[in-house]
């Protein structure tokens, strides 16, 4: 269980300060969705930070994944940070200038063609993000923790300031000193503009922050290991960048195919986007697995009990995915107040099915260690390929007819044939003995509890006895895997000392 403790630890210290980094930027949400009222603002918002994926997985060319793991090859160890950082400022630079000469024309594609300036902006913070990749990388498999938490966390909180700088302290100031200084770069109707300036500064202090370790690369490009690095990364690229098709393409599908438009269909989207951001508990926990368990997984690769280990985790990671999906779905009646904007509750039943699409993925991402391990990354091109087609289809066959709902549920099944393929596929090439019964089990049992909660709020709709029936079935579900788990969590530091010694 040491391994365990391990992955434990690195997924507290990297996921808590990533948790705590989008946590303060959700925080945004709610003022945000109150500063853009009545306007088509949050849409526009949604509609760009849906494009940015996309050039940062064309950025980045799945060299974060490579660079973990060719530095467990010793022949490669000394030249792979360079190789790598010296690949990313290229084709950054390259990508940014398209970006911005051609920004129009992106702006017209994804529905906002009075704001190009957005795209520009965009560009930037892209170029910044993408050129912190790999040092961040490099704090992970240092194991500096402190260093990398206190760079996410202090960049959401400049973020956040400047945010609210912007939107809420400059037209005060300019109603009542409109000749103040602090001024100089404020334009009334800008919007959306200063929240991708906010988080331009932020990226920009992250580069400023590790410029220790930027400064530390040489310009070296080891052409053999290159070669190696791309052949190895092209299919994570391809995966990545229909993976991001799954994410956030919908937002912009959703604006071209819904039969509305101008500011209707862009408000549509902002409705979709806000509430999607209520599954967030379940991203996060995905997120902060996924940043402790990258560089983990290949470091426990060398040992003999690996397959056991990664069961193991699977367990413990399915088990926290399915309470947290307890604590946001059958408590919507509470977590809907960080939208403050009522009329995008309407958007509200579109939950339920995002928690679930986001605990497929969160599995998926468990169980593709086995091509990832294999130095063979193409079928994770294939399986992200093939969601991304059924993405696409669903909602260009039903956006028509069920505006945000077919989004919602096609990216359910996208993520749901995704980890059925990869737990098929993965069995056979790289078996794991994951206990499949059970962790189907849980899922299944927390899709009744919902319903079942559903089902009796229906006849009785009142808020208090909605949250006091959440809790007794969220405790009640908790106490059984407890029950079920018992040997397992006896194991465990702190929760084993609450249920006893281990019996043998």
């Amino acid at each position: 269980m040491s391994s365990i403790k391990k992955l434990a630890g690195q997924t507290v210290w990297y996921g808590a300060s990533s948790i705590f980094a989008r946590l303060l930027n959700y925080l945004l949400t709610p003022y945000l969705t109150y500063a853009f009222k009545k306007t088509p603002d949050y849409g526009e918002m949604i509609l760009v930070y849906s494009l940015i994926p996309f050039l940062y997985s064309l950025i980045l060319f799945g060299f974060e994944t490579a660079f973990f793991r060719f530095m467990q090859k010793k022949e490669f160890e000394k030249d792979v940070y360079h190789t790598t950082t010296t690949s990313l400022i290229i084709s950054t630079s390259i990508i940014t200038v398209l970006t911005i000469l051609f920004n129009h024309q992106i702006a017209s594609f994804i529905g906002i063609e009075k704001h190009p300036e957005y795209i520009t902006i965009s560009a930037f913070i892209i170029a910044f993000d993408a050129l912190s990749t790999i040092p961040f990388a490099k704090l992970r498999l240092e194991n500096r923790p402190k260093k990398f938490a206190l760079i996410r966390v202090s960049g959401i909180l400049l973020n956040i300031a400047l945010t609210f700088f912007f939107l809420s302290v400059c037209p005060k100031l300019f109603k009542q000193h409109p000749n103040s200084i602090l001024l100089f770069i404020y334009s009334a109707g800008f919007g959306v503009g200063y929240v991708l300036i906010a988080n331009l500064a932020q990226s920009f202090f992250q580069v400023i922050a590790l410029s220790k370790e930027l400064l530390h690369f040489r310009w070296k490009l080891n052409t053999g290991l290159w070669k190696h690095i791309v052949v190895y990364s092209l299919p994570l690229t391809i995966a990545g960048f229909a993976g991001v098709v799954n994410e956030t393409f919908d937002r912009i599908m959703l604006k071209k195919w819904i039969p509305l438009t101008g500011d209707a269909a862009t408000i549509q989207v902002g409705i979709y986007g806000a509430c999607y951001k209520l599954s967030i508990l379940i991203s996060l926990s995905v997120q902060a697995f996924r940043m402790g368990a990258e560089p983990f997984y290949f470091k426990q690769s060398a040992q003999e009990n690996a397959p056991k280990v990664y069961a193991r985790v699977m367990k413990f990671f399915v088990i926290t995915i399915t309470v947290m999906f307890l604590v946001v779905a059958l408590f919507l009646n509470v977590w809907k107040e960080l939208i403050q904007d009522p009329r995008m509750w309407e958007g509200l039943k579109v939950v339920p099915i995002l928690l679930f699409a986001n605990m497929f993925l969160g599995i998926y991402i468990n169980l593709s260690i086995w091509y990832r391990l294999s130095h063979k990354t193409t079928p994770g091109a294939i399986i992200t390929l093939i969601g991304a087609a059924i993405t696409l289809i669903i909602n260009y066959v039903f956006i028509p007819y069920y505006s945000y709902m077919a989004c919602a549920w096609a990216t359910f099944l996208c993520y749901g044939t995704m980890m059925v393929i990869s737990y098929c596929w993965g069995q056979k090439a790289y078996r794991i003995p994951y206990a499949t019964k059970k962790l189907v089990a849980y899922l299944v049992i927390v899709a009744l509890l919902y319903f079942l909660h559903h089902f009796i709020i229906g006849l009785w709709k009142n808020n208090w006895f909605s949250i006091a029936l959440g809790t007794i079935f969220t405790a009640a579900y908790v106490l059984f895997v407890l029950r079920i788990e018992k040997r397992e969590f006896q194991k465990l530091p702190y929760i084993g000392r609450l249920l006893g010694p281990v019996s043998t």
